[in-house]
């Protein structure tokens, strides 16, 4: 037993579960990189300014539960509590949007800590895939995301999610908005904190999951009675597209998401399977963001995934992911001559592109065979020192338990032609 452990709120993956967090990975990805968006990696942290610019001064992330340092050199850095404001920045820099090719469409995996008290589907590390297209405002892009979301959750087997839906406006209305919810606010019965929360940003208000502020909520002015023309062409756009492409989704007029600089459209995958915590995914336009950090205009809209909570939507709806045996051929010697015979095979086996192990240690054949049934290899090869006088290797099919001789030069063609 190590003196270490991982720290509190935090979790290692390791295999055999580690193969379905790539699983995930790789399904939500891929649907992104069919549809011309390409991979960016940021550092896992960044200015503090760039999280309180750009996630909001005002959000528990920033104000309770990110994870910030002072270097030597007195500069103060924050563990990135979230993607999009990095993503953005990065493309900034690397002056993407000035390419001419607009929207700039990029996606990202990545690991991220904010300082939440530990549950069941809420860590202070967590990981996440998530996508932006950065530099063009059309409600297609909208629509493309969720589709192509529900796109990657479906290819995984999910089922029992759902899509809930709304638009927070733009700077030409939300400010009345505003103004409306605020005069209402200040008449309830809420703590200080939430009070000045009124005075940020009262939309987090509607946010709160306590109930005793929700029952209050009951009759708060609705954002949706307060959208200008422009902004109800666009969110009637956006879910006219979703129908069309058969994406079932639930307007809700009280989704405001956590971050601050969400306009327009906003959206959020749930799962009900999971409790407290059914929010495996979400996002929505952010055409301020850009302005918010120091860079030029940009409308942009994006999303983020959960990894973990995806792994945890799939086991509550008991789905089994078909993910294939890491090794398909498994190689055990009998004997330093065979060692070092079967070796060369295993290499070679491998430069084929085959994936091929070895039973190491020098272990003899009835515990050699354990392993190479664990590793789930289809096909087993064993070597002696009579085999190898004779120029050959049993090669033993792990499914039907058939075993033939197989000249030792003709093992690569052979297992070549039967793993097809």
């Amino acid at each position: 037993m190590s003196t270490f452990q991982a720290p509190k709120g935090t979790y290692d993956l390791t295999p055999p579960d580690s193969a379905k967090f790539l699983a995930v990975r790789e399904a939500i990805s891929a649907p992104l990189r069919d549809s011309g968006y390409g991979y960016i990696e940021t550092p896992g942290f960044e200015d503090v300014e760039l999280f309180a610019r750009g996630v909001g001064e005002s959000t528990d992330i920033v104000t309770k539960e990110m994870y910030t340092l002072t270097t030597k050199g007195g500069a103060e850095l924050a563990l990135r509590p979230e993607g999009t404001a990095s993503v953005l920045r990065a493309a900034l820099e690397a002056n993407l949007h000035k390419a001419g090719n607009l929207p700039v469409k990029l996606w990202y995996s990545g690991s991220y800590y904010r300082y939440e008290r530990p549950q069941k589907g809420r860590y202070r590390h967590f990981s996440q895939v998530g996508a932006e297209a950065i530099g063009t405002e059309d409600p297609v892009l909208d629509a493309e995301l969720i589709i192509l979301a529900d796109q990657a959750y479906r290819s995984l087997g999910l089922r029992q999610f759902r899509i809930l839906l709304n638009s927070l406006g733009d700077k030409e209305c939300r400010p009345v908005y505003r103004e409306a919810l605020q005069t209402f606010l200040r008449d309830l019965d809420l703590d200080e904190e939430t009070r000045r929360r009124i005075e940020i940003n009262p939309l987090r208000v509607l946010d709160d999951k306590r109930p005793d502020v929700q029952k209050q909520l009951t009759d708060a002015p609705k954002l949706r009675d307060y959208l200008c023309d422009a902004c109800k062409a666009y969110h009637e756009e956006v879910r006219a597209l979703l129908t069309a492409a058969g994406v079932v989704y639930e307007d809700d007029e009280k989704l405001v998401r956590g971050l601050d600089y969400y306009t327009r459209t906003t959206f959020e995958f749930v799962h009900d399977g999971l409790g407290s915590q059914s929010a495996v995914g979400g996002g929505g336009r952010y055409d301020g963001l850009s302005e918010m950090i120091g860079g030029p205009a940009l409308p942009s809209v994006g999303w983020a995934l959960g990894v973990d909570r995806t792994v945890l939507a799939l086991e509550a709806e008991g789905v089994e992911l078909d993910i294939p045996a890491t090794t398909s051929v498994y190689a055990v010697p009998l004997g330093e001559e065979a060692r070092r015979a079967l070796f060369a095979v295993v290499t070679e086996l491998r430069r084929a592109g085959i994936a091929a192990d070895f039973a190491f240690g020098g272990r003899g054949l009835k515990g050699a065979m354990k392993s190479a049934n664990r590793s789930g290899a289809r096909f087993t090869l064993v070597a002696g020192e009579r085999d190898l006088a004779e120029g050959v290797v049993q090669l033993k099919d792990m499914g039907s338990g058939e075993q033939s001789a197989v000249p030792l030069a003709g093992v690569v063609p052979e297992l070549t032609k039967r793993l097809g």
